[in-house]
């Protein structure tokens, strides 16, 4: 890949990011997804290279590329007792979509289950499954740190939509920053306000969005995506679609998408695996 900077340009970032030409220091290239039109990049301003970066130097001015994360699924299989139901090799990039599709049976929710590593008899599953380089294998389900979210919001009727939120905080975070978090989360997904709403007091495209502002509060590594859409009506399915898959590409997350529906394959613009 062949990169050019203009004198204009170079003036333009400098002094958009008041880059002051410290030793040693650069701009930070954040490459991602910009859903069906292509990629969008970001820049950032960083003292210093971190660990596994990409440096390179354009025109006089100094490029730190981050390492890039996928999810790998390697000559995975699922099986039920011993018939084979479903076999896939795939390399999911950071922000982008994988869609599985097919009809009940064929095996897509089972796929998340085995990836997400809570599969259970009769079904088992074999093949490597990496991240970031990591052997998801070799780990317990909750250090796995894949988010989930299904055809039902699945809230907690007894909790607040804030202490739903609440609830998916990583326990390391203490005090007022889990309280941040919670008003971050929610403000991100248009529900600014809404910490103390009964979640059954909530409309349907609401309580979808108090399920992702709850995944992406805890942080994902991945974000395993099961039917979210099916029981939303027309207008709403494309409303929290785009929402659902804008904010999986600014956070770099991996997505596996498990569907029926040929309209949410063909909005994720990505890689498509069909089952018979």
């Amino acid at each position: 890949m062949n990169f050019t900077v203009t004198p204009a340009a170079e003036k333009f970032i400098r002094r958009m990011l008041r880059f002051d030409g410290a030793a040693g220091s650069g701009f930070r290239l954040l490459v991602s997804p910009g859903g069906c039109s292509g990629l969008a990049a970001e820049f950032e301003v960083e003292a210093a290279p971190r660990s596994g970066d990409a440096v390179f130097d354009i025109d006089g001015m100094r490029f730190f590329l981050p390492a890039e994360s996928r999810l790998l699924l390697d000559g995975v299989t699922i099986a039920k007792s011993d018939t084979p139901l479903l076999s896939l090799s795939a390399r999911i990039a950071p922000g982008t979509v994988h869609s599985v599709m097919g009809p009940s049976g064929s095996g897509k929710s089972t796929l998340l289950a085995y990836v997400a590593g809570f599969l259970r008899p009769p079904f088992s599953g074999e093949g490597r499954l990496t991240l970031d380089g990591d052997d998801l294998g070799a780990l317990r389900p909750a250090a796995r740190r894949m988010g989930l979210l299904f055809q039902d919001p699945l809230l907690f009727p007894h909790l607040s939509a804030g202490g739903n939120v609440r609830f998916a905080v990583p326990a390391t975070v203490r005090g007022r920053a889990r309280t941040e978090i919670v008003r971050q989360a929610l403000q991100e997904v248009g529900l600014e306000g809404f910490e103390a709403r009964d979640p059954t007091t909530l409309s349907g495209g609401e309580q979808a969005r108090v399920a992702l502002a709850r995944v992406l509060a805890a942080r994902p590594r991945a974000l395993l995506l099961d039917e979210p859409f099916s029981k939303l009506d027309v207008a709403l399915k494309d409303q929290i679609r785009a929402l659902v898959f804008a904010k999986a590409a600014e956070r770099g997350l991996p997505v596996p998408l498990a569907t029926h529906d040929p309209a949410s394959s063909a909005a994720a613009c990505g890689e498509l695996t069909p089952r018979a």
